[in-house]
């Protein structure tokens, strides 16, 4: 089995890589809810939405986000009507959040919602978001306190960050089968997913890290930066509000307490040569995923790269 922790448009793209390769039965996705929001008055979970879409073939490739094809009219008349409409959410998008908020007010959980989201949706893999419970990503501001979609989506991420904190997060609990799903992985991958916002509250969640450490499986995590810039997003700017270095080893500082392998792009070769002498394992690989064939060239990449040391360490054992 393979598990991955994943969210925003790289995690989402390096699924859509995934998909390609392994067979969707192997597949577990733990997925980040820190995102998550009230929009018009219903539930939605961007990062779990949009790896519902990849993994059901529904994802818009031009935009990274919500459903292919969708229309928009609803935001318009949304907007006539003196509502916000900064959230571009679709009309057949609007469609899973009218069904999401539905069977949470029907008193079923986040998880049990997802299942049978996906399930409609014909996905195969396993879907969890990382915690039932509520955790928000906030960020600080000199403006005040910003949800994350407030400061990457309204604000377009302008705002200078003073401070990062995952509110709800100290009592949460992992949500059913995210620990068994880490712990008893053959392989656990990171996907190119922002460590400060997108992997960091999976990790702020009770269990899971220590989860990471008991794990019988190899731990890699593929960088979102590259020649020491973010892919896309505010991961470098997130990152150096943290205090770490927008640089690959700024990644592998962020996950050094568990991390088996960090796999780099090719742009990043002579960082990768520093970084070995800490002791990491670090693989380098065409990591910017521009087309399909770029996505499944690189899952197969981190997959081969993660089961060789697998089988190395075992021929040493």
């Amino acid at each position: 089995m393979i598990t991955v922790l994943t969210g925003g448009t790289g995690g989402a793209k390096f699924v859509d890589g995934l998909r390609q390769v392994i067979a969707p039965e192997e597949l577990t996705i733990i997925v980040n809810t820190g995102d998550d929001l009230l929009w018009w008055g219903l539930y939605v979970s961007p990062d779990i939405d949009s790896i519902t879409y990849v993994l059901s073939g529904m994802l818009s490739k031009e935009r990274g986000w919500g459903v292919k094809g969708d229309t928009f009219f609803c935001l318009q008349h949304m907007g006539q009507l003196g509502q916000p409409t900064w959230f571009h959410a679709g009309d057949r998008d609007l469609a899973v959040h009218i069904l999401r908020s539905k069977l949470l007010a029907e008193g079923k959980t986040l998880s049990e919602v997802t299942t049978e989201i996906a399930d409609k949706l014909g996905v195969k893999a396993r879907i969890l978001p990382m915690s039932n419970s509520r955790v928000e990503t906030r960020v600080g501001t000199p403006l005040g306190e910003l949800s994350f979609e407030e400061y990457f989506v309204q604000r377009w991420y302008q705002d200078p960050v003073e401070s990062i904190r995952f509110a709800g997060a100290a009592d949460a609990e992992p949500a059913p089968g995210v620990i068994d799903a880490i712990v008893n992985a053959d392989v656990v991958l990171l996907a190119p997913s922002n460590p400060i916002t997108s992997i960091g509250p999976i990790l702020a969640v009770p269990g899971v890290r220590e989860a990471l450490h008991k794990t019988r499986g190899r731990i890699a995590a593929v960088s979102p930066i590259v020649a020491g810039e973010a892919v896309a997003g505010p991961a470098g700017i997130l990152m150096a509000s943290q205090g770490l270095p927008v640089s690959v080893a700024g990644v592998a500082q962020a996950y050094h307490d568990f991390l088996d392998m960090l796999i780099v792009d090719v742009r990043d070769t002579e960082a990768a040569d520093e970084l070995r002498k800490s002791g990491l394992r670090v693989q380098v690989a065409k990591t910017v995923m521009r087309t399909m064939e770029d996505k499944a060239e690189l899952a197969s990449a981190v997959l081969s790269a993660v089961r060789g040391q697998s089988a190395a360490a075992a021929d040493h054992a």
